[in-house]
């Protein structure tokens, strides 16, 4: 049998500290969320209310097939910034008419839906998705286009936003445009090169140039319905295709749009899965909320995977890193979970010759992080730790198959590259509200500054000032280990979210769902050269 045995014990001191400690950060990653979910406020919340328009989300809900899960993304975009949390943009995937479609909203409550240097990157970040994944992007549009106090990080890299319109459109990824509002300036060009465009009456107002801007260029009058109004659109000038008479019927010839597009998934899903043998509940206690402490991967493995059933590869070799075969919501996985943190070289070769494994077979890969890097060390240097590394990155790097990562808990150094971080586009990339990630812990970076610093001095004859040097570890410290954080990263799109660890099974079946949509097919032999 290959059922993992769970040795978790529920009723011991340790589990209940690491589930209290989960349970405080989800409590904080609540609120934080919640500064999302309000958009600008009340009193624009309920400005909007006022003219008889829904908000974003309760667009989005409209449109999704009845009881269907939205997965939201990049709640987080903007945290920390000078922006409101959520990057005045909703962005997910959801079902509409039996279609997995990317969904981009924007949020007309904050600075009346304008783009900022963070909506921008969640935009692109969205489209990427919708690329790789063949997904029909839907586009709910209320934007007075760039936030002009910040257009100059706006305006030369906006314009790919566009370029991704077209391109979805020449790969046969239907884009659909749904304009509630204002679209106008840069904007006007969503619904421009969108396949499909309906227009909302007396709502939807999309021009390049407005009244004011028309009157100061040609000395031309006008107004918004004749300059760029629903039924101008939809009589005159052709852009709209569809007339809408209210934001419920926009959104209901949306829904028989998609129905129409004959967009068919690549590969057929598979069916009712078996659910884990343990309780998902049971995910809250097994990540110490020290990272210092080692915790075993297949603990989570067990408790995310159908039967908690796992074929492990390699079980006896390179046993700080765990890797085997598995199937979540019944798709085919190979999973990849660090299980003592520090990568050798004998984890580095196994990981190289599982993806390689896993490309021969067309198999996705899931990689669950908690690494603090590649081990450093004279006996490991001179043991090919370097170019053992470089083989796992490279294994990595040249993969074509669909890649999943989660931050479970520290993800350090290079360690973060070899399993498959940002920087090596997976597909998509979560973390749970414990988890960690920079080019070093905080205590280990603040003391190679000091080290390099007091050699400074001493080659100098210079005497060292024991007392700054405290100061000065003290604050490097909290500088990394605030940036290192979830929210200071998914605010930065470094993620896609950070989710509950409860939900990690879902997620991954809704991210593995969106990724069968597209064709795959392994690297066969075309990776770099290995050093050997």
């Amino acid at each position: 049998m290959t059922v993992l045995a769970s040795a978790l014990d529920t009723a011991g001191p340790d589990y209940r500290a690491h589930r209290e400690a989960m349970l405080g950060k989800l409590a904080a990653l609540d609120t934080e969320h919640a500064k999302a979910l309000a958009g600008g406020g009340e009193k624009y919340v309920e400005r909007h209310r006022g003219r008889g328009k829904l908000l974003a989300r309760e667009r989005i809900e409209l449109l999704l097939d009845p009881d269907t899960p939205f997965l939201e993304l990049s709640p987080l975009a903007a945290w920390g910034s000078e922006y409101t949390t959520g990057a005045s943009l909703v962005t997910g995937i959801g079902v509409v008419e039996g279609v997995e479609c990317l969904i981009t909203a924007n949020d007309p409550t904050v600075r009346g839906g304008a783009s900022n240097p963070w909506s921008l990157k969640k935009a692109l970040r969205a489209n990427d998705i919708a690329l790789a994944n063949r997904l029909p992007v839907i586009s709910l549009v209320e934007s007075g286009g760039a936030d002009l106090p910040s257009q100059k990080e706006i305006f030369i890299p906006g314009g790919a936003i566009f370029r991704d319109l077209t391109r979805l459109s020449a790969a046969g990824i239907p884009t659909v445009a749904v304009v509630f509002g204002n679209s106008t300036a840069g904007g006007a060009y969503i619904p421009g090169m969108s396949d499909h465009v309906i227009m909302v009456k007396e709502r939807a107002k999309v021009f390049l140039g407005g009244p004011p801007l028309v009157k100061m260029a040609t000395g031309e009058e006008s107004d918004d319905e004749s300059l760029g109004g629903a039924d101008m659109h939809a009589r005159t000038s052709g852009l709209a295709d569809y007339f809408a008479v209210d934001e419920p019927d926009a959104l209901r010839q949306a829904r028989r749009v998609v129905a129409r597009l004959n967009h068919r998934k690549a590969y057929p899903d598979p069916g009712p899965a078996e659910p884990p043998k343990y309780d998902q509940d049971e995910l809250l206690g097994i990540v110490p909320g020290d990272l210092k402490i080692p915790f075993d991967p297949r603990e989570v493995i067990a408790r995310i995977v159908d039967g908690s059933d796992f074929d492990e590869f390699k079980p006896l070799y390179g046993t700080s890193l765990t890797t085997g075969w598995a199937a979540l919501h019944g798709y085919p996985i190979g999973i990849l979970a660090n299980a003592q943190g520090v990568l050798f070289s004998e984890e580095s070769q196994k990981a190289a010759q599982f993806i390689q494994l896993a490309n021969q077979r067309d198999i996705p890969l899931l990689f669950l992080h908690n690494t603090t890097g590649y081990m450093v060390g004279k006996e490991y240097e001179q043991g090919g730790i370097i170019k053992h590394g470089a083989m796992m990155i490279n294994a990595v790097g040249n993969s074509k198959v669909p890649h999943l990562s989660v931050l479970l808990g520290a993800s350090y150094g290079a360690g973060h590259y070899g399993m498959c971080g940002r920087a090596y586009d997976p597909r998509f990339l979560f973390a749970w509200p414990g988890a960690k990630s920079a080019v070093m812990g905080p205590q280990q970076l603040a003391g190679v500054l000091s080290i390099v610093a007091r050699q400074s001095a001493a080659a100098k004859g210079r005497p060292y000032d024991d007392e700054a040097d405290a100061a000065l570890r003290a604050m490097v410290e909290q500088q990394i280990e605030s940036e290192s954080l979830p929210l200071f990263l998914s605010g930065r799109l470094y993620d896609d979210g950070v989710i509950d660890p409860r939900d990690t099974r879902t997620v991954l079946g809704l991210c593995l769902s969106a990724v069968h949509t597209a064709p795959y097919e392994g690297v066969r032999g075309g990776f770099g050269v290995f050093r050997m």
